[in-house]
């Protein structure tokens, strides 16, 4: 028989790397209708407005912040937000913090380096930029802001442990058949 692999059948492993390539591309999906978002908040404060391009840059990307932050907790990292619908301001700072800075400084410091150091063109170096801040804003809201819970991971069969730090670590049960 060909076609896919039932995923449900498949060992823990590579159920949890299909759902990991389907967060990446939501992730990536609202991430691009965030830069959307802010590129149009940015027009109408400018241009209709007549905000000063520094104010409303600030909030064109916090207007685009704020709406990835509610994709993802609705579409990208559901399973785990909705189970603890009392941390939602929480992991709303979480992501502010982490996807805020790593954007910021990240963009300013691979900038400086590529393009200053480097001497790459900018519009290359901005577009490898954006595709390693992407990454490490996917790791830090995967690992740091939609952090599992222990009541979800045992709610799914597997065995949880709280490391420091708040992280949790799980092993799927084993289970004897006789």
């Amino acid at each position: 028989m060909t076609g896919a692999p039932d995923v449900r059948r498949c060992p823990a492993k590579t159920r949890e790397g299909a759902s990991q390539m389907r967060r990446w591309i939501a992730f990536n999906l609202v991430g691009a209708l965030g830069i959307l978002i802010q590129l149009s908040t940015l027009a109408v404060l400018t241009g209709w407005l007549g905000l000063h391009y520094l104010v409303a840059t600030g909030l064109a990307v916090e207007a685009a912040v704020l709406h990835n932050f509610l994709w993802h907790e609705h579409w990208t990292w559901s399973d785990r937000a909705g189970q603890d619908k009392e941390g939602v301001w929480k992991r709303l700072v979480r992501f502010h913090l982490a996807n805020g800075a790593l954007s910021i400084g990240g963009n300013l410091i691979l900038m400086r380096l590529l393009v200053g150091s480097c001497s790459m063109n900018y519009a290359v170096a901005n577009i490898l930029t954006i595709a390693i801040c992407s990454l490490l804003n996917f790791l830090a809201s995967d690992r740091f802001v939609f952090r599992r819970t222990l009541r979800k991971a045992e709610a799914r069969g597997f065995r949880s442990q709280r490391l420091p730090g708040g992280d949790v670590v799980t092993r799927e049960k084993r289970v004897a058949v006789s």
